[in-house]
C-alpha cells in the first residue's frame, strides 16, 4: 500500500507548474515545427517562427512561455487502496502547491485569479484556488495532471445541446470561425461529446491532456468512429484558412481531440474547448517513493530557428504622426521603437470613467501607442518579465471613446478586432498592430526600460510606460479600416479550396 505524504503532493503540484510556466510539451513543439515547415502564407510561418524560437528561449531561461501563466487546472485519479499522511484537505494540499510555484522568486509568474468574480474582483496574488478535478480508480497510485490554461482560450469554450439528428462536423465548422484569434492559434481543439452539459465540458478539457498524436492516427487509420471524427475535423478546420494567429494560413489545428459519454436519447451535448499555442500541461504518478521527478526534454527537440525581424519598416513613437500612420499597409511588418504605454481592461475601464466625470487623465495619450498587456514581474537583470499581447476584443467597447476623447493614435494586441473597433479605428484615421500571441518572453528582449505611471494598485493591469527597440509587430488594421483577420483567412481558405497550395 503506498502512503502519499502531504509535502510530496504540494512540492510535485510546485515543481509541475514552475516546468510548465517554460516547456512546451514535446510532441506540441514537434508539431509545430511541421507547422512551419509546410506554412506557405508569409505572415502565419513568420508568427510560427517566433511562437518557436520564443518556446526555445523560454526553455533556456526558465521564464514563462506566455504572460499568462494561466489558471491552475489538476486533475487527480486517487488509487482507492493508497494511504494519506496528510492533515490537509486535497485541495489545501493542490492549493498550497500553487502557491509555491507561483511565487517562486527565481520564476514568478503572473497571479491572474480573482477572488469575488461577480463582485470587486480581487486578484488572489498567488494564482490560487486551483480548479481540481478528482476520480476515484483502482490501486494504490496517485496520478496527477497539472495544466495551465490561458483566459484567451478559456473565453473561447462553447457548449450546445444538438438535436441527436444534427451534424457535429457541422456546428464544429460554424463555431470555429466564430472563436475568432482571441485563442491564439495554432493549438488543439477539444471536443467533448455526450453524458450532461457539464460532464460534455469536462470530457473537452481533459481531451485536451492527451499527446498530439493526429500524424500517427493517419498513418495507421481510424480504428472507430471518435477517430474517423477526429481526422475529418483536422482536415476540414484546417481548410477554414485560418492560419497562426488567424491572418490567414495552412495550419490552424495542430490536432483534434474527442472523448465521448453515454448520453440520454433525446440529448447530443458538444463542448468546444480549444488549446492555445502556449499549451501546457504535464503528467506524473506518486508511488509513495518522494516527489514527482520531471524529466526536461532536450533543447535538440526545438528546430534551430533564429528570428530576425530586420525586414520591417522602423517606426519612432516618439514622433509618428497620423500622416506617416496613413502611409502603414495591411500585413506590413513593422519595428518599434520609443515610448509605449499599457493598458487593459481595468485600466481603460478607469480612464472612460474619468472621462465621464470630466476629470484629468493621469497621462497624456495624445499621439501615442497603447499596448494591451499584463506583463509578468520581472526577475535578476531583467526590465521586464514576459510580455506578450492581451486579446484586444474586450476593448472594443472603449476604443471609439479612447480615440475620440484622448487623441490615441494607435493600439496593439492581439488578435482580431470586433466591427465597432474597426469602424473607430477607420473614422478617426488610427491603426492597429499585432504581436505574437505565444511569443511573451521574444518581446520581452524589446524592452529596455519600464516605469509605471498610473493604477499601480492595479498590478500588472496598471499602466506602464515602456521603452521599446525594434518591438516586431504587424499592421491588422490600417487606417482605412482594412482588417487582415478578415482578408486573410479569406484569402487563404479560397487557395486551399483551389489547391493552392496543395
Amino acid at each position: 500500500m503506498s502512503v502519499i505524504r502531504q509535502e510530496d503532493l504540494i512540492q510535485s503540484i510546485a515543481d509541475a507548474f514552475q516546468f510548465i510556466s517554460y516547456y512546451h510539451p514535446k510532441d506540441f513543439v514537434q508539431a509545430l515545427a511541421r507547422a512551419y515547415e509546410r506554412e506557405a502564407s508569409p505572415a502565419a510561418r513568420d508568427a510560427l517562427a517566433q511562437i518557436l524560437v520564443n518556446s526555445r528561449m523560454c526553455a533556456q531561461g526558465h521564464r514563462p512561455i506566455c504572460q499568462d501563466t494561466g489558471i491552475a487546472v489538476v486533475f487527480l485519479k486517487i488509487g482507492m487502496d493508497l494511504r494519506w499522511e496528510a492533515d490537509m484537505s486535497l485541495q489545501a494540499m493542490v492549493d498550497e502547491g500553487v502557491r509555491r510555484a507561483y511565487t517562486h522568486p527565481d520564476n514568478p509568474l503572473r497571479a491572474s485569479v480573482l477572488d469575488d468574480p461577480a463582485g470587486a474582483r480581487r486578484n488572489t496574488r498567488d494564482n490560487t484556488p486551483a480548479v481540481v478535478h478528482t476520480e476515484m480508480v483502482p490501486g494504490d497510485r496517485l496520478e496527477v495532471i497539472c495544466a495551465a490554461k490561458g483566459g484567451g482560450s478559456e473565453n473561447k469554450a462553447k457548449l450546445a445541446m444538438l438535436n441527436p439528428s444534427d451534424s457535429i462536423v457541422d456546428w464544429v465548422l460554424q463555431t470555429v470561425p466564430g472563436l475568432g484569434a482571441g485563442w491564439c492559434p495554432p493549438g488543439i481543439l477539444g471536443l467533448g461529446i455526450g453524458g450532461t452539459p457539464e460532464k460534455a465540458m469536462l470530457l473537452a478539457k481533459e481531451s485536451l491532456m492527451a499527446p498530439v498524436d493526429i500524424h500517427e492516427l493517419r498513418e495507421r487509420g481510424p480504428a472507430n468512429r471518435v477517430e474517423e471524427l477526429r481526422l475529418e475535423l483536422y482536415d476540414k478546420v484546417n481548410a477554414l484558412g485560418i492560419g497562426a494567429q488567424g491572418v490567414g494560413g495552412l495550419t490552424t489545428v495542430v490536432d483534434v481531440k474527442i472523448l465521448d459519454y453515454p448520453t440520454h436519447a433525446a440529448s447530443l451535448p458538444v463542448a468546444l474547448i480549444p488549446n492555445c499555442a502556449a499549451t501546457r500541461h504535464v503528467h506524473f504518478e506518486l508511488d509513495g517513493s518522494g516527489p514527482a521527478d520531471l524529466v526536461p526534454p532536450a533543447l535538440e527537440d526545438w528546430p534551430a530557428l533564429d528570428y530576425d525581424p530586420a525586414e520591417g519598416r522602423r517606426v519612432d513613437l516618439d514622433r509618428v504622426t497620423p500622416e506617416e500612420v496613413a502611409t502603414w499597409k495591411p500585413g506590413e511588418v513593422l519595428l518599434l521603437s520609443g515610448r509605449l504605454l499599457t493598458g487593459r481592461d481595468a485600466a481603460h475601464k478607469r480612464l472612460v470613467q474619468m472621462l465621464d466625470r470630466g476629470e484629468p487623465l493621469p497621462v497624456d495619450l495624445r499621439n501615442r501607442f497603447i499596448y494591451y498587456v499584463g506583463p509578468v514581474d520581472p526577475v535578476g537583470d531583467e526590465v521586464m518579465g514576459p510580455a506578450g499581447p492581451t486579446t484586444s476584443t474586450r476593448m472594443d467597447k472603449f476604443t471609439r471613446r479612447m480615440l475620440q476623447d484622448t487623441g490615441l493614435l494607435g493600439m496593439v494586441g492581439k488578435a482580431e478586432r470586433g466591427p465597432e473597433a474597426v469602424a473607430a479605428i477607420r473614422d478617426h484615421g488610427a491603426v492597429y498592430l499585432t504581436a505574437v500571441g505565444g511569443a511573451a518572453y521574444l518581446v520581452s528582449k524589446a524592452i529596455r526600460s519600464a516605469r509605471v505611471l498610473a493604477f499601480e494598485d492595479l498590478g500588472m493591469e496598471a499602466v506602464y510606460e515602456f521603452e521599446v527597440r525594434d518591438m516586431p509587430v504587424t499592421v491588422a488594421v490600417d487606417s482605412q479600416g482594412t482588417s487582415v483577420h478578415e482578408t486573410g483567412p479569406r484569402e487563404w481558405r479560397m487557395r486551399i479550396q483551389r489547391g493552392i497550395p496543395s
